[in-house]
């Protein structure tokens, strides 16, 4: 029997269809061909009821770390890829910051064979992204053009930003002519330190190290200099400051080929989270100020922000367990990403439409996923469930979400991908 989701047509009837891909949003019979849904006046008697839910592709997550290969201890690819379809996500994207990097085809090729071992119709795809860097000192190009044919979407350097601006910029004039997008997380290394919280009162009264905003600014000044000499196609990740959403926003308005994402929640959170101390709050870019968090709120409304992401980042419980300035950064965030993405409709932030393009047609525009390769599921996004440990499907449990009650439920999926 092959492992492939089946694609003969499913009929549907009464069910809303949202199609970003088409911006078609419509309540009534649909088929769903591999190719994509296509409305009919009435759905066979064998039909699939949908009674008023919602039909919408499998979402697409730009940023999760599956922590395999080399931290198999905390999660793997199979754990994860499992937690996330069964949450609605059809389609993870893996950074290149792996154990080792993503920066030889022998480390494409085990990754795609371990994902390749899963069954698609109970596991999300895994798609890598290349490293920018090789080398014990990351001072050497990889061989992006190698890598991208091995199977990486894209190439990237994350985590903190290159020291080296002649690298970066030789980096950027080799990626323009691959045709490929080259993902940077704006952190200045030196600025940030040691920092685990946002520099400003609250750091200091806890008496925390702090990152301040222009590790994050002056450096999205400089890649965003150095994409456009070079005529890349940049996405910036992991947004934390209203001075980024800003930039990024007249980079736009000058017609550059940018698009940038936020991490879910930074959208849900602020600075005032950390004054517990509680571990779960560390995070890298850290919470930020309200006025921060207002801003990259507003700047998803409106669509300069393209993209929202898990940034899913398992941990075992002994990361967590130090005081907070010695843990682990990184929460575990894969089984509230579609939750928070339907508060965020029900809230009047987005519309369900709008929510899609932020967590499926960008994402997959990003890494050049057509839409028949992202999948569909029947949502009930009315079904609220309250998140506890035991409810979560990832491997981490380091989940700043335990004890809120998020809405959606997903009835089914159609992963009709190769």
């Amino acid at each position: 029997m092959s492992k492939h989701p089946q694609r003969a047509p499913v009929e549907l009837k009464n069910v809303r269809l949202l199609d970003p891909f088409r911006n078609v949003d419509r309540t009534g019979d649909v088929r769903l061909w591999p190719e994509g849904p296509e409305p009919i006046s009435q759905a066979g008697p064998g039909a699939i009821d949908g009674d008023g839910r919602w039909l919408t592709p499998l979402l697409v997550d730009l940023a999760a770390r599956l922590r395999e290969p080399g931290a198999t201890h905390k999660a793997s690819i199979g754990s994860e890829a499992r937690a996330a379809l069964a949450r609605g996500i059809g389609t993870l994207v893996l950074p290149p910051d792996t154990e080792p990097a993503i920066d030889s085809t022998a480390v494409v090729e085990l990754i795609l064979e371990r994902a390749g071992r899963l069954d698609p119709a109970q596991a999300a795809r895994v798609l890598p992204v290349a490293a920018l860097l090789r080398g014990a000192a990351r001072d050497q190009l990889t061989e992006m053009a190698t890598l991208a044919h091995a199977g990486c979407v894209a190439v990237g350097h994350v985590g903190s930003s290159l020291r080296n601006a002649a690298l970066l910029r030789r980096a950027l004039q080799y990626v323009a002519g691959l045709d490929l997008t080259v993902m940077l997380q704006p952190m200045d290394a030196d600025l940030a330190e040691d920092g685990v919280a946002h520099s400003g009162r609250i750091a200091a009264r806890l008496g925390l190290p702090g990152v301040p905003p222009s590790a994050e600014t002056l450096i999205l000044a400089r890649d965003l200099e150095l994409a456009e000499e070079a005529g890349a196609r940049l996405h910036v990740c992991r947004l934390s400051t209203a001075k980024g959403v800003e930039m990024v926003a007249a980079a736009k308005a000058r017609g550059l080929p940018v698009t940038c994402d936020v991490a879910m929640h930074q959208l849900w959170f602020s600075e005032l989270d950390v004054l517990d101390l509680d571990p779960r709050f560390h995070l890298l870019p850290p919470l930020r100020r309200q006025q921060d968090r207002e801003a990259l709120t507003e700047g998803v409304k409106s669509g300069v922000i393209d993209c929202i992401v898990s940034d899913h980042q398992p941990h075992d419980p002994d990361a967590k367990l130090a005081p907070f300035g010695l843990t682990e950064p990184g929460a575990s965030t894969l089984d509230a990403f579609l939750g928070l993405g339907l508060k965020l409709v029900h809230a009047g932030v987005l519309t369900p439409l709008s929510w899609l393009q932020r967590c499926v047609l960008a994402p997959a525009r990003v890494v050049g996923l057509p839409a028949n390769r992202t999948g569909w599921m029947l949502l009930d996004p009315e079904v609220d469930h309250v998140q506890t440990v035991e409810s979560l499907l990832s491997r981490g449990h380091n989940s700043p979400f335990l004890g809120w009650s998020l809405p959606g439920r997903v009835d089914a999926r159609f992963p009709f991908h190769d």
